[in-house]
């Protein structure tokens, strides 16, 4: 079983690369996102699904293992083959996959090309309790950004003799609702609302 393919991007399109590993030329079906982080002629480095059928090898390969565990659970429902697969995640990031399956949305789902109501439906029962992990990177990012912040600032209002509990539900409130705010005006907005 082929697990990745590390060498130079010989043909690209949208809907394909060829990868150049040694002299040898592999045919690698893609996903559009994994097609945008690609370049003609660099090296790359891609984590491939092999599917074996009677009449042809198939190569899948994915930028990421994250898209590549995604087809895998895709290609595991009834009734969604690798090419509904890949043009699924050609139609949605790995986020916004994730959160219709989990929200149970199957209207957008049933927007990708090939996939009806009765499959998109499949899909949602199937791995509902699969994708949790998907659509959580970004949001950690941003929860951990904000506590940073959150932080600094309450250091700062408490040098400024201001109790940490008085502080911390205002800082709460006011990163609710500007999630981008910087340090200094979170301190100033604390100040005014106390």
């Amino acid at each position: 079983m082929i697990y990745s393919l590390k060498g130079s991007v010989q043909e690209l399109t949208p809907t394909f690369a060829v990868v150049d590993v040694s002299g040898v030329g592999y045919y690698v079906g893609i996903s559009l996102q994994t097609s945008q982080n690609l370049k003609l002629n660099s090296d790359v480095l891609l984590y491939i699904q092999q599917i074996i059928r009677e009449d042809a090898h198939l190569l899948f390969g994915f930028y990421t293992k994250e898209e590549k565990e995604m087809f895998n659970l895709l290609i595991s429902v009834n009734g969604v083959g690798p090419v509904s697969a890949l043009i699924l995640l050609s139609s949605l990031s790995l986020s916004d996959a994730a959160s219709a399956i989990l929200s149970g949305n199957s209207a957008l789902i049933q927007k990708v090309k090939g996939i009806g109501a009765k499959t998109a439906e499949r899909i949602i029962v199937d791995l509902r309790d699969k994708v949790g992990h998907f659509g959580n990177s970004e949001e950690k990012l941003s929860d951990f950004a904000n506590n940073k912040i959150k932080n600094e600032a309450l250091s700062a209002l408490e040098v400024l003799g201001i109790a940490k509990r008085m502080s911390e539900k205002i800082a709460d409130r006011i990163l609710k609702q500007n999630p981008n705010v910087s340090v200094e005006e979170l301190v100033k907005e604390i100040l005014k609302n106390i």
